[in-house]
């Protein structure tokens, strides 16, 4: 094994840092990033905390991060499975990170900053969508805000649907569930219903 151990090793291997990668960091919303945000309906939010690290997918009709000034990002915490693993860290360790995806762009967004929850009536209704409010909304500070170039993505062929996978290759949430659980949850009446179940709490 060649184990890259120090800070040394690991900047001798890959060199100096190129000019445009530190030039776009920006420490507020500028009206470029502002538009990337406002045009992305989909979020990977990176939190942290005792028990370790949480990645969490976040996704909405386009513009469902908010703006409230150009250092502030606000994000409704939409329904889900009630675990909160993101919330729970973030009430006990405010760093946050988002990665922002655009379908059809190569370039993604990325956010570093600190988050509270914000669970006061008036500006949860402001979220609501179909008369249903989120619980809470993640308010984050931004630290800094940069583009990542497209590489990833095009290396991928994310938004190519001739690559796209077929789902009946995959195994279904029922199937997964019903092998971790010994059959007593998930099967094949889960996956049947669980279209029905997202429409109705979908919001």
């Amino acid at each position: 094994m060649a184990r890259i151990t120090t800070v040394e090793e690991l900047t001798a291997l890959y060199g100096p840092v190129g000019e445009a990668s530190t030039a776009k960091v920006a420490d507020r919303i500028t009206s470029e990033y502002g538009r990337m945000i406002a045009a992305s309906p989909f979020a990977v939010l990176a939190t942290c905390g005792p028990e370790g690290l949480d990645c969490s997918p976040r996704g909405d009709l386009p513009g469902f991060v908010r703006l409230r000034d150009d250092r502030t990002l606000m994000l409704p915490d939409r329904r889900g499975n009630n675990r909160i693993d993101s919330l729970l860290n973030i009430v006990r360790d405010p760093r946050v990170a988002l990665l922002m995806l655009i379908p059809g762009s190569g370039s993604t967004l990325r956010v570093n900053g600190r988050a509270t929850l914000d669970a006061d009536p008036a500006l949860l209704a402001s979220f609501a969508v179909e008369g249903k409010a989120p619980r809470s909304v993640l308010v984050i500070e931004v630290v800094e805000i940069y583009f990542q170039c497209a590489r990833a993505i095009v290396r991928s062929h994310l938004w190519d649907p001739a690559r796209h996978v077929d789902p009946k290759s995959l195994p279904t949430p029922g199937e997964i569930l019903a092998a971790m659980s010994d059959a007593r949850v998930g099967g094949a009446e889960y996956d049947r219903t669980w279209g029905e179940r997202a429409r109705q709490t979908m919001w």
